[in-house]
């Protein structure tokens, strides 16, 4: 279990964390979401012992982060924004390198090695020069040696930061596979990423704490109407199709949207947790409407996210 209570850190006159409280479960991987500037790595740094509160406390299995720095630094894994790798090194020596400072064993640290390599899929490039493998490899190679002492708790901060749409893709079901058997605490602003990989999502501003839940939770809370989206030939009249659905029970708000091509579309706001597709297939039908597309939009995490912040932000 990992507690933050009141956890706070100025930078100057700036109060870069204020006041900040949250868990987290032992198994559980947390998304720690905020826009740039919100406190977010000034809180990895703290809870990591690279950087000291100012105020509050914060304890990692039982240990203290400043009471009992050494033993929390011997339960974390971490991997900074900006990944430590020394790149005129080969990996199989720079792994060694890093285990060695770690304190393993010569006998441990083959294993923990062997098992770091594996477990991250780097086993075609051990030998290579770090500065030659892809943004992706070096950043497998990142997260190979925030695991390598095995570690009960991974921090990792913007771990696809500047990857590309397949390298992100790898390292999310890298994520996923880490964490079976830890606790993660994922910072990021790639917001499908945390919405895929993470249990629960920590949202914070200005750095404070503006929500903490589920991702499907948050969604719940904020859902002010549902949506559905339709599309029908653009040979029907605007007024008719809006005609049509306005007699349906439910529906609250009609908006066309801009025509593609040959196609309208329209957005449809109805009562919450109402499902008026049957009766707008229904009622298009029965008025010759052609209708091409129907679907339900959900509330995606990156609606809840600017939602949130910019209600924090005006309040």
């Amino acid at each position: 279990m990992i507690r933050v209570n009141g956890l706070s850190r100025y930078y100057g006159l700036n109060k870069a964390v204020d006041n900040l409280s949250f868990e987290v479960a032992k198994g559980e991987v947390l998304g720690f979401l905020g826009p740039n500037g919100a406190g977010k790595t000034t809180t990895m740094k703290m809870l990591t012992c690279f950087l000291p509160p100012d105020s509050g406390s914060a304890s990692i299995f039982g240990y203290d982060i400043v009471k009992d720095s050494m033993e929390v630094r011997k339960m974390i894994g971490y991997l900074p924004e900006k990944s430590p790798l020394y790149s005129d090194m080969r990996v199989c020596d720079y792994l060694r390198f890093v285990g060695r400072l770690k304190g393993l064993s010569p006998l441990r640290l083959k294993s923990a090695v062997d098992d770091a390599v594996s477990g991250c899929g780097i086993e075609s490039v051990f030998h290579r020069t770090i500065g030659k493998l892809s943004k992706g490899y070096q950043q497998r190679v990142g997260i190979a040696q925030a695991i390598l002492h095995d570690p009960e708790l991974l921090i990792l901060d913007e771990p696809t930061i500047g990857l590309d749409p397949r390298q992100i893709i790898d390292i999310r079901q890298l994520i996923r596979n880490l964490g079976r058997d830890r606790t993660i605490i994922l910072s990021s602003h790639i917001l499908p990423e945390v919405n895929q990989v993470c249990h629960r999502v920590i949202i914070i501003n200005k750095g404070r704490l503006i929500a903490v839940d589920s991702p499907d939770n948050l969604r719940d809370r904020l859902k002010k109407s549902s949506v559905t989206r339709i599309s029908t030939g653009d040979s029907v009249p605007t007024a008719d199709v809006i005609s049509a659905l306005e007699s349906i029970d439910g529906i609250l708000l009609i908006r066309k949207e801009d025509d593609e091509g040959s196609i309208s579309k329209y957005i449809i706001e109805s009562e919450i947790d109402s499902d008026v597709r049957n009766a707008i297939v229904r009622k298009l039908v029965s008025k010759n409407i052609p209708l091409l597309e129907i679907y339900n939009e959900e509330l995606s995490l990156e609606d809840i996210f600017i939602q949130l912040v910019t209600e924090e932000a005006t309040s």
